[in-house]
């Protein structure tokens, strides 16, 4: 039985002459919020436009068009003789509970519309990851990056757009461009690869995805790196396997623990070259164990190789990749410390065995890489761009480097000496790292340090076991080697309010 029509009582609509919003939309707005929350119900009758238009002192034109507006969208209805109404076939479910979801959704995480799996990430907030600033991981020299250069190549090749590079393109990549990768990463990296094995990604993020994708099962197994790369636990966990914390020393990792840990693991994902966030250089002899043990179990590495390019007290480490006759290890590579983060650009090298089901598991993920950062970056390597900037900029950074750790020994020389503070990993990258005394939460210091400008990533923010050391991750790219002892000044006075820590005060500070 239908409900009988409610009278037509002039709905409480405010309209605005001189708003920047026209009449017409004004009424539409507020008769579709009226409806959408229930304050106007299913069936019920509303004022003719002639009725409305002379209650608001208003022409009838804007009336006219707001009510055109809602009817075409299902909200009223006409009914021939009788009047306009709300239409009666909107869902009672939808209206009444659209608002009660929303706001359960929001407020409480542990809805059952959220998946169980991202309901293992951690939720709060990571205010030191966004920063620009003094200390902030992974920001670049931004003030000797080539402009020019990169600007000119990106025009070029965005005047001669061609209807074949807006179409979707190959997924592995542009071959020119997996070309010159294959070219540089065989000469740069002693990388075994052809360009055929090469796929284009967008940053070393979304190859690690891409792996645990392909590679991983639910409860499977996973050697990683103890203390190591946050957001590369994310996206194992959103995998749903099983994560294994192996130690890590001044070898890199120790492979002997992970054996004893769990010798069947799936997969071992490391970054030999440059361990993070502690910086040591995987040795020979743990390299080729851990080769040895992937071979024997069927198990695949996955090399992390974020920022090999940049080593400055020898020449970069040859590849672990390039040790590995049996095709077992998937090779990871990014542009993103050696030109720019937001460039999104990154390069896999995938065993001949393994790139279809990449590929497929690609196509499924993002479909294809976009087109014009390929084209220009290809010709910016292959004019020799690239090396020079590299070269440019190691010396630069070395630079910055021995500011930063000179900086620390002078503002904490009694804590150094004490083995209260240790500062790791200098030799090589872009950052380094700073433990902290006894009795202080770099994550504390951290959150509260964000809100001047000052960006230390915590140090226990990369364990994934409750046993954590604090320190802080400091990433001196992009920083002036002559800014560096002020900074280093702000960071003693972020450290000395932090409840329970003295701090001695240099003399003459």
């Amino acid at each position: 039985m239908k409900k009988k029509p409610h009278g037509a009582a002039v709905p409480m609509i405010a309209v605005h002459r001189k708003g920047k919003k026209p009449l017409h939309r004004q009424i539409y707005d507020a008769f579709r919020t009226m409806i959408l929350e229930r304050r106007l119900q299913p069936g019920q009758q509303i004022p003719s436009t002639r009725a409305l238009a002379g209650e608001l002192g208003i022409s009838r034109i804007p009336v006219l068009g707001a009510y055109a507006q809602l009817l075409a969208e299902g909200y009223i209805e006409s009914r021939s003789g009788a009047g306009t109404f709300v239409t009666s076939s909107l869902s009672d479910q939808f209206l009444g509970a659209r608002p009660t979801v929303v706001a359960s959704v929001v407020s409480d995480p542990a809805s059952d519309a959220i998946s169980r799996v991202s309901r293992l990430l951690p939720v709060e907030g990571t205010p030191w990851f966004l920063g620009s600033g003094a200390f902030s991981v992974g920001q670049i020299a931004y003030d000797h990056f080539p402009f020019r250069v990169w600007s000119d190549l990106v025009t070029y090749h965005a005047r001669r757009v061609r209807a074949s590079s807006m179409n979707y393109s190959d997924p592995m990549g542009s071959e020119d461009f997996r070309e010159v990768i294959a070219g540089y990463l065989r000469t740069a990296r002693a990388v075994h690869c052809e360009a055929s094995q090469i796929m284009v990604v967008n940053g070393s993020q979304h190859a690690l995805d891409l792996s645990a994708r392909v590679l991983l099962d639910p409860d499977s197994p996973v050697w990683i790196e103890e203390p190591g790369y946050v957001f590369l636990r994310h996206a194992l966990t959103l995998s749903g396997c099983r994560l294994v914390p192996v130690p890590v020393d001044s070898e890199g990792l120790d492979v002997a623990a992970g054996i004893k840990l769990c010798r069947n693991a799936r997969v071992a994902y490391v970054t030999p070259s440059h361990q993070y966030p502690l910086g040591a250089t995987m040795s020979a002899a743990r390299r080729l164990q851990l080769l040895e043990w992937a071979h024997s179990v069927g198990a695949w590495i996955v090399e992390d190789d974020y920022d090999s390019e940049y080593r400055y007290e020898s020449m970069p480490v040859a590849s672990m990749q390039g040790l590995d006759p049996g095709a077992r290890v998937i090779y990871i590579g990014t542009f993103s410390k050696v030109l720019f983060p937001s460039l999104r650009l990154g390069y896999m090298v995938i065993p001949p065995a393994l790139v279809s089901r990449f590929l497929t598991v690609r196509q499924t993920n993002d479909l294809c890489p976009s087109h014009l950062y390929q084209a220009a970056l290809a010709d910016f390597i292959s004019a020799g761009h690239f090396t020079r900037h590299i070269r440019k900029t190691r010396q630069l950074y070395a630079e910055r480097r021995n500011a930063l750790a000179l900086a620390l020994r002078r503002e904490f020389s009694s804590e150094i000496e004490r083995s209260e503070m240790e500062i790791l990993g200098a030799e090589a990258g872009m950052h380094l790292v700073v433990t902290l005394p006894p009795g202080l939460s770099d994550q504390k210091i951290s959150a509260r340090a964000a809100q001047e400008n000052l960006w230390l990533w915590p140090l226990s923010a990369a364990y994934a076991s409750p046993h954590v050391r604090q320190g802080f991750i400091l990433g001196f790219g992009g920083t002036k080697a002559d800014e560096m002892l002020h900074q280093v000044r702000r960071l003693r006075k972020a450290m000395r309010n932090e409840s329970g820590y003295g701090g001695r005060t240099q003399s003459g500070h």
